[in-house]
């Protein structure tokens, strides 16, 4: 049994998330690459291409250094000249051929490391239960698999190459540096060898910031992705300046986050100018004594400043490449959350495979509870015969959502178990589930594309012949041949150029079309007119008849046509029987239709 349990976290995290921000630095992109081993495709002649990029900087010094020492003696050697200068160009060019060919092949392994995340991110939030799911808002969700990505394309691409380089960069000036004078070497490292000890320090500091700015932009594209689904009901109430208020707050508060990040890592800038001033003063009067002494000729002091610029060149952008850094790890360690949060409602690897013919159901004692609340259901034990047309009735809130969403496994039970033709359902595959259950949810999502692609996403093997066939014996051809380009009618984002009742009926059609052995119904007619209802009760007839259908019931209409009503009151099953039999009771069910029919004939 899998049990779906509730995991501490800190404010901004969701369950996985406080793992992935517990890891180092270090850890996250060890773990980020492992992950998406394509960061590594070819990195040996990337870094080989950087390392030649890198020598071919050190010319320009050396042959300052060869042309001052050797060239301009009493007697200038002309030839000399030209040859170290020519040689000088080539190395220039070739400096700048290397430097184009690793930047093309980081860009390259890049890319292909991200879509891989990127695409890793997007299928585990599928795989995650809707329970899951309902933890954090959508808006942040969609954020760790866009903006936080983004995030990390841009460190990888301009921050990671600089790192490469300024390391590269680092480690041959220093070398050069030695060779020309060590102990004007030494008096380098030593004014910055602090700087480089208090970084990692420095850089916790960031990092804490930066998870904070990436959580902050969440809450941005949440709230602005909420405000834009709901703009009709904005409308519909209002309330635009109290949902611009909010956004606002929200961006405000990314705002600060933001700035506090700014100010710790604008901190570095003039402490680096100032260690970098200090290092280069230190040299002139070191290496004017040394000089005077004899110890360095004047070549080797000018190459020896440039090398200065050199070395001071790296650490000076090592604050903006740490600034790039940290928010690309603040973006990695929240897109490993997402990746690291347990897939609680997972795809059985050895699964059995049911074959396909009429389906039975049998729910053993099942409960369930949502996390940190009381149980929703409780001891439920029902069966559902193959064939058989069964209704969920009940009051709002007394589990009927539920038990549908425990049936088509979008999630466990957290006691019991569910039978499916006799095998326990988290022990069938996905592909097998799907195939054979069949939910039409309440709101009949629709994508932003053509009625006929919204009727075939049941099936995507299906034909325009056969979505045809299908919308036919639905009883619904009437209806599609009245809309403005039938089949080919774009229904809008959501289904938006669609009522609610007419996306009902594509819902319904692409759930006919996959052709499914169970069929539930999740108040499927309930946005659809009266009419509507009596046209799609003769459909739903033929469509329901020869396989199992369940039916969660607003509507009493639904119960009546019922094989059999199972009635739920606070997560139980008090009643159970035909309509005939269950009206004639006194109970819930006879309240019930009660109320329905009062209501009906009131309208």
């Amino acid at each position: 049994m899998t049990a779906v349990t509730e995991e501490t976290t800190t404010e901004g995290e969701k369950p996985g998330g406080l793992q992935a921000a517990e890891r180092t630095a270090f850890e996250t992109i060890r773990h980020g690459l492992r992950l998406s081993p394509e960061f590594r495709n070819g990195l040996l002649g990337t870094v080989c291409l950087a390392v030649l990029a890198t020598l071919g900087k050190v010319i320009v010094p050396i042959a300052v250094q060869q042309v001052i020492d050797r060239g301009l003696g009493d007697v200038p050697d002309v030839p000399f000249i030209r040859n170290a200068t020519a040689l000088c160009a080539v190395a220039v060019l070739l400096t700048a051929l290397c430097g184009y060919l690793m930047n093309v092949r980081l860009y390259k392994s890049t890319e292909s490391g991200l879509a891989t995340l990127r695409g890793k991110g997007f299928r585990h939030v599928h795989d995650l239960s809707v329970l899951t799911q309902n933890t954090e808002r959508r808006g942040a969700l969609v954020s760790r698999v866009t903006s936080d990505v983004d995030q990390i394309s841009t460190f990888m691409q301009w921050g990671g190459l600089l790192v490469i380089v300024a390391l590269g960069q680092l480690l041959v000036a220093t070398v050069l540096m030695a060779v020309y004078s060590w102990q004007l070497t030494l008096l380098v490292w030593a004014c910055f060898l602090p700087l480089v000890i208090a970084l990692p320090r420095f850089q916790r500091l960031v990092a804490r910031a930066y998870i904070r700015v990436r959580e902050r932009t969440g809450d941005v594209l949440a709230g602005v992705s909420e405000s834009v689904v709901g703009s009709a009901v904005i409308r519909a109430y209002g309330s635009e300046d109290r949902t611009a208020a909010r956004i606002g707050t929200a961006v405000d508060e990314q705002r600060k986050a933001q700035t506090r990040a700014q100010k710790i890592i604008g901190f570095t800038f003039p402490i680096t100018e100032l260690v970098a001033a200090i290092a280069v003063a230190g040299v002139v009067v070191a290496g004017v004594e040394l000089g005077v002494s004899g110890s360095i000729t004047p070549g080797r002091l000018i190459a020896f400043l440039f090398l200065i610029t050199l070395f001071i060149s790296p650490l000076q952008t090592a604050t903006e490449v740490l600034n790039e850094a940290q928010n690309a790890i603040a973006g990695w360690r929240r897109i490993l959350g997402v990746l690291d949060t347990p897939a609680d409602v997972a795809d059985p690897a050895d699964g059995a495979t049911l074959p396909r013919g009429p389906i039975s159901v049998e729910f053993e004692n099942v409960g369930f509870a949502y996390p940190g609340g009381a149980p929703v259901l409780h001891d439920v034990a029902v069966e559902i015969g193959p064939r058989s047309r069964v209704a969920i009735v009940g009051e709002t809130g007394s589990g009927k959502t539920t038990f549908a969403k425990l049936l088509t496994r979008l999630m466990d039970p957290t006691s019991g178990r569910i039978l499916v033709d006799g095998v326990d359902l988290r022990k069938v595959r996905f592909s097998s589930l799907r195939e054979r259950i069949v939910m039409v949810p309440q709101d009949g999502f629709l994508f932003d594309s053509s009625l006929a692609e919204n009727i075939r996403f049941g099936r995507p093997s299906a034909t325009l012949d056969d979505v045809r066939l299908a919308v036919t014996e639905l009883g619904l051809a009437d209806w599609v041949d009245g809309l403005p380009a039938g089949l080919d009618t774009a229904v809008g984002q959501r289904g938006e150029s669609l009522s609610a009742g007419e996306r009902q009926l594509v819902a319904l059609a692409r759930a006919y079309l996959a052709d499914p052995d169970l069929l539930l119904l999740d108040e499927a007619t309930s946005a659809v007119d009266p009419a509507t209802e009596v046209r799609l009760a003769r459909a739903l007839d033929g469509v329901t008849r020869g396989r199992t259908a369940v039916s969660i019931a607003h509507r009493l209409s639904t119960a009546q046509a019922a094989d059999e009503v199972v009635v739920f009151e606070h997560g139980r099953i008090v009643q159970r029987g035909p309509h005939a039999v269950l009206v004639q009771e006194p109970g819930v069910y006879a309240d019930l239709y009660d109320s329905w029919t009062s209501a009906t004939h009131s309208s």
